[in-house]
């Protein structure tokens, strides 16, 4: 937590070191993290989101998740609706290629796509947190910065596809040993930038070989 608070991720601001309530987002995402520590799944999404964890402080939750107020974000409510349905809440990890919040330039209530050193700073935590868990990236800017393939992210009409691609993970048996070519490997040379113009919450995820042409 301590590297984390310290860590400079390019332009994207760092709501566990700065900003008011930057010591309870620390708190949180510290409990959090223990909470979940012997959980299988990993799901790793593109960046904070400035309804989501820049004010709550733990990924893909709202505050008004964790307090019953402040705003509430849709992402942030289908994810864990499916996780609940599929009976998987304690067993997943929720987290971020870019565990900070990218805006646009002097618009902080605002969200853009993180640009490639921003992800590369965030890099590290992801395979820190990713030993012995199955890495599942959620949505297309996730699974090329982590190459691996992807589900589809949640938002903007794609609810279903996210609970089906997650359920099939789930009613495997053995999911860490059947996908095991979903753990991280990650070597850098498989990064991609995501291309300019898009929101990351409009990202889909058609299959492994759309990653290498078409990142969001």
């Amino acid at each position: 937590m301590e590297v984390l608070a310290r860590a400079t991720f390019g332009a994207a601001f760092n709501f566990y070191r700065y900003g008011t309530g930057a010591g309870l987002r620390r708190g949180r995402l510290r409990e959090y993290l223990e909470r979940r520590s012997e959980a299988r799944l990993l799901l790793v999404g593109e960046a904070a989101g400035y309804r989501g964890a820049r004010v709550s402080g733990i990924p893909f939750t709202s505050e008004r998740q964790l307090s019953g107020v402040g705003p509430a974000e849709a992402t942030a409510t289908i994810v864990h609706r499916v996780l609940a349905e599929l009976g998987i809440e304690d067993d997943a990890l929720l987290w971020n290629v870019l565990p900070a919040h990218p805006h646009r330039p002097g618009r902080p209530a605002s969200n853009r796509p993180p640009t490639r050193r921003e992800v590369a700073a965030g890099r590290p935590f992801v395979e820190a947190l990713a030993e012995g868990r199955t890495v599942v990236p959620i949505g297309r800017v996730a699974g090329a910065a982590l190459g691996l393939p992807c589900i589809r992210h949640p938002s903007h009409g794609g609810a279903t596809a996210f609970r089906d691609g997650l359920s099939a993970l789930v009613r495997l048996s053995e999911p860490a040993a059947t996908l095991a070519e979903w753990r991280t490997a990650c070597p850098p040379s498989v990064m991609h930038a995501p291309r300019k113009g898009r929101n990351r919450d409009g990202d889909d995820c058609r299959g492994h070989e759309d990653l290498e042409r078409e990142t969001a």
